[in-house]
């Protein structure tokens, strides 16, 4: 590296993590999770408001590889707190209206936005017509767990009935839509890799019953006598983000992406008790991957949006994917939730809570730009949705919920030992 690209890097680096804490302060003030800030400041430092001459200039082509490992680094980190939040404890005794709301909220976007990648199929570059169509089905389902999580933390309503049929809803919905962009993925760069995909089975199965034991054991042996409880110790982390990147490492290898290997492993964590493991890990995960290593993926990401180019036609496709978007969450929610026996208002707001996108849609638009599945200017629009959606939630939340009365609402099933419930994800 040279000393050039030694100064741009950091330098860099400073202006990213100055500008995404103040877009953040921004967001936050507004209402709106933080995360809705840092998109928008990758955004505004790129080609969109800054042109592409200072853009460039700011983040020279021989420094955004440098950038970007740090990013993908990030995103392996994100993933992996992700797969850790995902409780399996909150799936159990969801009732019908868990049963309805997510079935309807999964089925409906993914038919909609199955439907709606054939007419825009032609007008856009790609690389796989069924990898597009199975794109573009799993980028209308996906919920943003982490951010939903925050949301539904800030509005105290973890231990409602409300809270915890959202959170389940997400949760399967996004198992599912991983899994579905794993197959994305493999259909659209698995015509040499097919012996390597074929060991994706055993390997998920070694995760779950060779890996999980030995976090699990080796988690009792010393942590637990570290002062700050058990997760803490500098040996065990040590152990636990090495193991996340050869997880990481070896998703990739076998022809899927990183970011699945970095979320099984967060799956299969242990627990510990009274989830104390998991917190002790995500307290000394989550600062570098939120204050740094994300807003860098961010910018990463802006650089790739320029909307000073759309025309009318570009404007009318983004249209289509909005309606798509809120109304396939929204509506599928809706539905399942009513015929479930939720009553009308509190339907509204689970459809309201499940078109959070966030951070999690732009992990699934960067995969799809990256292999080809999206071109730049379709890209641009998605994020665009990504940001929408997310920002619409907290202010329909609000209306809907104004005409609230007194009575609590009944709880389902409280996951009182989840550190989703019990502390927010700050990685949003």
């Amino acid at each position: 590296m040279t000393t050039s690209q030694t100064v741009y890097l950091l330098l860099d680096l400073a202006l990213i993590l100055g500008l995404a804490r103040v877009m953040g302060a921004v967001a936050r003030a507004l209402g709106q999770p933080s995360v809705i800030g840092e998109i928008l400041a990758g955004v505004l430092l790129g080609p969109t408001l800054l042109g592409e001459h200072l853009s460039g200039a700011l983040f020279p082509t021989e420094v955004r590889p440098l950038l970007g490992a740090l990013a993908g680094v990030g995103i392996a980190l994100f993933m992996f707190i992700v797969g850790m939040e995902v409780d399996l404890g909150i799936l159990r005794g969801g009732g019908p209206v868990t049963l309805w709301a997510t079935l309807f909220s999964t089925a409906l976007p993914l038919g909609l936005g199955a439907a709606l990648a054939w007419p825009l199929m032609g007008m856009h570059q790609h690389v796989s017509s069924v990898g597009f169509v199975l794109f573009f089905a799993v980028a209308m389902a996906v919920t943003a767990f982490p951010v939903l999580a925050r949301i539904i933390a800030d509005r105290k309503l973890a231990h409602t009935r409300l809270g915890t049929t959202a959170l389940t809803c997400a949760a399967i919905t996004d198992l599912l839509a991983w899994t579905l962009l794993a197959v994305v993925v493999a259909v659209t760069t698995g015509k040499q890799l097919d012996w390597r995909l074929a060991l994706l089975v055993p390997y998920v199965a070694l995760m779950v019953t060779v890996v999980r034991p030995l976090l699990r054991g080796a988690s009792e042996r010393g942590p637990g006598s570290e002062p700050d409880g058990p997760g803490s110790g500098r040996d065990f982390l040590a152990l636990v983000l090495g193991g996340l990147l050869v997880s990481a490492a070896c998703t990739e290898w076998l022809g899927l992406h990183y970011i699945f290997g970095a979320f099984l492993f967060g799956a299969v964590m242990p627990r510990g008790s009274g989830g104390t493991l998991r917190a002790g890990v995500l307290q000394r995960v989550e600062p570098l991957c939120g204050l740094l290593l994300l807003p860098v993926y961010f910018v990463l990401s802006g650089l790739k949006v320029d909307l000073s180019r759309l025309n009318a036609s570009d404007l009318g496709e983004l249209a289509a994917i909005l309606v798509v978007a809120v109304t396939g969450k929204f509506l599928g929610a809706y539905l399942g939730a009513r015929l479930g026996g939720l009553d009308n208002r509190h339907a509204a707001a689970l459809g309201t809570l499940l078109n959070t996108r966030g951070l999690t849609e732009l992990v699934v638009l960067g995969v799809g730009l990256e292999l080809g599945v999206l071109d730049n200017r379709l890209y641009s629009l998605m994020v665009v949705m990504a940001v929408t959606t997310t920002a619409i939630t907290g202010p329909l939340l609000t209306r809907i919920m104004r005409t609230e009365t007194s009575e609590p609402a009944s709880p389902l099933v409280p996951c009182t030992n989840s550190p989703v419930l019990t502390k927010a994800s700050k990685s949003e």
